[in-house]
C-alpha cells in the first residue's frame, strides 16, 4: 500500500508486483492500482507515482464526476404517463425525489448500491406512488366532497392486494397504487367509494347515484376490470 498527497487529502494506491519489466498505473472505479517489476523498490514505485500524480488526480475526478450522474433505472407509471426513472447515489441519509417533465429523479444513500435492481425498482415505485398518492387523494377527496355536499369521517392510504379503494363503514380506504391511472380514474374510485357511504352494496339504487355525477362510469370500469374497488 502506498500514499499520495494532495493538497489536504491523502490517496491510498494498491501495488501489484508483477514478473513484466514495465511498470504501469491504472484507476478502476476511483481505485489506484500500480503493477511493478518485482524488483522495484517502494522509493522506486513512489517516484514515478509522483512523476504520474496529475494524470491519477485526473483520472479520480472523471470518476467522481461520473458517479454523481444519474442512471437510467427503469419506467413507472405516473397519472397514465410513462416515466423514466433515474437514480443517482450519494452520501446522504435519506430519499430525495425530484419529477419534471416525465422524468423521475431520485437520489439514495450509498447503502442501497447492495439491492437488487428489481427489489429496488419495487421499493422505490411504492415511495414514489406514496408521495404523489397523497396529493392526489386529498385533491379528488376535496372535489368529491364538493359535488355531493357529504364526506366520510376519515380517509386512508393503504397498499391492499387487486384492490383500488374500499368503504369500511365510514372510512374510505384508497390503494396509494391507484397513482398509476389517470386523475379521471382517480376521481372515479373516489366517487364510488363516496357514494357507497350512503349506498353500501352496488344495488340499482347506487348506480343511478353513481350515473348521475360520473355518466361515463363505465368506460372507467374497462380500464381498471380485473380489480376490486
Amino acid at each position: 500500500m502506498g500514499f499520495l498527497k494532495s493538497r489536504n487529502k491523502i490517496i491510498t494506491y494498491t501495488i501489484d508486483k508483477t514478473i513484466k519489466n514495465n511498470l504501469y498505473i491504472s484507476v478502476q472505479n476511483g481505485e489506484v492500482v500500480v503493477c511493478a517489476p518485482w524488483y522495484f523498490s517502494r522509493n522506486q514505485i513512489q517516484e514515478i507515482v509522483e512523476e504520474k500524480k496529475r494524470w491519477i488526480l485526473e483520472k479520480i475526478k472523471e470518476y467522481e464526476v461520473k458517479k454523481e450522474e444519474y442512471v437510467n433505472s427503469g419506467i413507472v407509471k405516473i397519472l397514465g404517463q410513462n416515466c423514466n426513472l433515474k437514480i443517482r447515489y450519494k452520501n446522504i441519509k435519506g430519499l430525495n425525489v425530484n419529477i419534471e417533465n416525465g422524468v423521475i429523479k431520485i437520489e439514495l444513500p450509498n447503502k442501497y448500491k447492495k439491492v437488487n435492481n428489481d427489489e429496488l425498482l419495487k421499493l422505490l415505485t411504492q415511495k414514489i406512488y406514496n408521495v404523489i398518492a397523497e396529493r392526489e387523494i386529498e385533491r379528488a377527496m376535496e372535489k368529491t366532497r364538493i359535488l355531493l355536499g357529504y364526506a366520510p369521517e376519515d380517509y386512508k392510504l393503504e397498499r391492499m392486494k387487486n384492490t383500488l379503494g374500499k368503504c369500511d363503514n365510514s372510512t374510505i380506504i384508497i390503494n396509494p397504487d391507484i397513482v398509476k391511472y389517470k386523475e379521471e380514474i382517480i376521481d372515479y374510485i373516489v366517487l364510488h367509494e363516496f357514494i357507497h357511504l350512503k349506498n353500501k352494496t352496488h344495488s340499482k339504487r347506487f348506480y343511478e347515484k353513481l350515473k348521475q355525477y360520473e355518466p361515463n362510469y363505465e368506460k372507467y370500469i374497462d380500464v381498471i376490470s380485473g380489480l376490486q374497488y
